[in-house]
């Protein structure tokens, strides 16, 4: 090993969380160490613990023959656990009556980062807009915010 070398940080993942998200920081963390491809097959043992290093474990022996195939493996057993928001659910969201406006704009925000559907910008604010008590909903109405 060269000197001063730093073996990569891995995040562990264990079953439960976002297997997308892990998938993500994998790759990230192999492709500022250097490492692409089908090398990452022999590197993606090391951030599982629990049941998911018990599934890897029990895969036949060359039975992944590319990154895309252990990917492909890994996210077909593994699912997030965060719920998914429609459209819908986020239009329905409604201020409530003494909720002041910032506090109900970044609840709809945070509502909007779990939501399986991609707006513009200018459609989440109409739609956070939707939501607000008529007398704010009156006047932004009006002014029509380019920006949250």
């Amino acid at each position: 090993m060269p000197q001063g070398y730093q073996p990569p940080k891995f995040q562990y993942f264990d079953g439960v969380g976002n297997p997308k998200q892990h998938i993500a920081h994998f790759i990230e963390t192999c492709h500022n160490a250097g490492t692409d491809g089908d090398h990452m097959v022999k590197k993606f043992v090391r951030p599982l613990k629990g049941n998911s290093f018990e599934w890897y474990t029990e895969m036949e022996l060359d039975s992944i023959d590319s990154w895309e195939h252990l990917e492909g493996e890994f996210l077909s057993r593994f699912f997030s656990t965060r719920p998914e928001v429609s459209r819908i659910e986020m239009s329905n969201a409604k201020q409530r009556q003494e909720e002041p406006a910032t506090d109900f704009i970044n609840k709809w925000r945070s509502l909007s980062l779990k939501c399986k559907d991609t707006l513009s910008e200018s459609s989440a604010i109409n739609m956070c807009i939707q939501g607000m008590q008529w007398d704010l909903l009156y006047i932004l109405q009006g002014i029509l915010p380019k920006t949250f």
